[in-house]
């Protein structure tokens, strides 16, 4: 049983989230069933960063501790989501002469080429996470989705090279080998996120998912079905929350409040007149604070003008492509800041393009908790991590191989302080 169990470890800003899933046995072996997911309130990470390994260790180690008694067996690996502005994806190619004297092309050749395309010349201290191939050239014959078996002599293939930085990816798994789970990859976290949201037929049109996150908000692109751009901006629903109690001059606890139970990303829903009563609010959150009213639309205008600058940024991200207004099938918002009042209809009007909330389309699951926007990417990880353990080709990368630098000198480090 234990081997059949695959769990997704999304460690976000604000919270750490885990979805359980099970392998059926059977003809359809590739089948998922999910059979748990928990969350914890997070600590020792800051904008996708760790920024204290104890503090990270603890609330990771909760986690788990919650979900081995909510699934009933123990959990020895993990997929785990990377996230933060430290992120780098850049293009790389990378050409060789094909190996066999007949000119047939193997697979052998197609890794061959994908590493030569990782000879590019990373910045001081990153590592790299991802290669993505994106197309290859057999010769004179561009655009080629599937080179293996095809005759030539010369094979190209143009990646995407998605880079972190070394200390921050050795400080996220120190903290997570520090409660004994193994890693199995760290992944992206639109990546995985797209996996449950975005369906063939609309990665083949254009489109692309945005993950508004605590304090970071992070998009991958798609086209002809394969990942065109990436990018993690350093921005998200916190600095509403923010600028709301800067705003209202009000704790930060009750502008929490406010934006998730009366906010609203269009002021143009509130008329100037209009005050809300938030005594309601105040009781909840057993706050001393005396505000009585205040008004919807000046909240709203708070709440718009944060909500506007993502989209521009994301829209400067779609710009760096030749993407902007340009995709298809749109946008698919997810994470806890997407459950914002009318923010789909501001990013329809910010970026010209379909909107609509990201759901999980993939996987089915009678545990309705993992389809909220906010399980999505531990989700995805779980769908990942079935793929890749199932078939190596669903995914053009080297699952494991760039990670296992890092889970050995953790599994050093940690070594060293047992006496």
């Amino acid at each position: 049983m234990k081997d059949d169990i695959i769990a997704g470890l999304d460690i976000g800003s604000s919270t750490i989230r885990m979805v359980i899933g099970q392998k059926m046995a059977g003809e359809n072996e590739n089948k998922l069933q999910i059979i748990g997911a928990v969350e914890v309130l997070a600590q020792g990470i800051s904008r996708g960063v760790v920024n204290s390994i104890e503090d990270t260790t603890s609330s990771i180690s909760t986690c788990l501790e919650k979900a081995e008694r909510l699934v009933g067996v123990p959990i020895q690996s993990v997929w785990v989501s990377i996230n933060g502005p430290h992120i780098k994806s850049e293009k790389s190619r990378g050409v060789v002469a094909v190996g066999k004297s007949d000119g047939e092309i193997t697979e052998d050749d197609v890794s061959r080429a994908i590493e030569a395309a990782q000879a590019l010349s990373a910045p001081p201290n990153y590592e790299i996470l991802h290669v993505m191939p994106v197309k290859y050239a057999v010769d004179n014959q561009e655009d080629v989705r599937d080179p293996i078996g095809m005759t030539g002599v010369r094979l190209e293939v143009e990646t995407i090279v998605i880079q972190g930085l070394s200390t921050q990816i050795n400080n996220l798994t120190k903290a997570i080998h520090r409660t004994g789970l193994e890693i199995e990859d760290l992944v992206l976290s639109p990546l995985v996120a797209a996996e449950v949201v975005i369906g063939v037929k609309q990665k083949e049109l254009g489109s692309a998912l945005v993950n508004i996150g605590a304090s970071t908000t992070s998009l991958a692109v798609f086209e002809e079905g394969e990942l065109l751009h990436t990018a993690v901006l350093p921005i998200g629903s916190e600095h509403i929350t923010a600028d709301i109690a800067i705003g209202l001059r009000c704790p930060i606890n009750i502008a929490d409040r406010i934006k998730i139970e009366i906010g609203s990303a269009n002021h143009n829903k509130f008329n100037k007149k209009e005050e809300i009563d938030i005594k309601e609010l105040m009781a909840k959150e057993e706050s001393e604070e005396d505000m009585g009213l205040v008004s919807g639309r000046y909240i709203a205008e708070i709440i718009e003008a944060r909500v506007d600058e993502i989209f521009e940024k994301v829209d400067g991200e779609l710009k760096k492509i030749s993407r902007s207004g340009m995709l298809p099938a749109g946008i698919f918002l997810v994470g806890g800041g997407a459950k914002l009042n009318d923010i789909v209809e501001t990013a329809k009007k910010k970026l010209r393009l379909p909107v609509c909330l990201g759901t999980n389309k993939n996987i089915s699951t009678v545990i309705d908790k993992v389809n909220d926007l906010n399980f999505l990417t531990a989700l995805g990880l779980v769908a990942w991590g079935n793929q890749v353990i199932s078939s190596q080709k669903g995914f053009n990368l080297p699952v494991g191989k760039t990670i296992n630098k890092f889970i050995n000198k953790a599994k050093k480090w940690i070594s060293s302080l047992i006496p």
